[in-house]
């Protein structure tokens, strides 16, 4: 009536399972970790932060084994648009480093989220419409 299964389940274990390298939880962290300080190191050397850069490079080397590439490859985005880049792409290098419970990366990545907070507040443009004059804008240290 019916008729047998002749292939192998999908749920049946593979024969050759050790076949392929395997990474811990902790190496995959390390390597997301290691990419959204990358990706926050090129906003912040985009931004002309020396030395905030040289402290994401410090933490990204560490993670790596091997300092970072870094390039000025400009967006001609403005400061503003630069500053919530950068302080999303810290609150997303905080989530993974607390997770794997990196104090060093954790502290850095907050330490850049309330710098990008502040740049933010001080570079922000009242809405359309509105008579509010617009704050002066700051000139952040090491900034070009």
């Amino acid at each position: 009536m019916y008729e047998p299964i002749r292939t192998k389940s999908v749920h049946t274990p593979a024969d050759h399972a050790d076949d392929f390298p395997h990474r811990s939880r902790e190496e995959e962290l390390d390597i997301q970790l290691a990419g959204h300080l990358a990706a926050l190191l090129a906003v912040t050397d985009e931004l002309g932060l020396g030395k905030a850069g040289d402290r994401v490079a410090e933490q990204v080397a560490r993670l790596r084994g091997a300092p970072p590439a870094r390039h000025a490859g400009l967006t001609d985005a403005a400061p503003h648009t630069l500053h919530r880049r950068a302080h999303a792409l810290a609150g997303r290098a905080l989530v993974v480093a607390a997770s794997r419970a990196d104090t060093a990366a954790a502290i850095l990545a907050a330490e850049r989220m309330d710098a990008h907070t502040a740049a933010m507040a001080a570079t922000t443009t009242p809405p359309p419409g509105t008579n509010a004059p617009a704050p002066a804008p700051v000139r952040l240290v090491g900034a070009l």
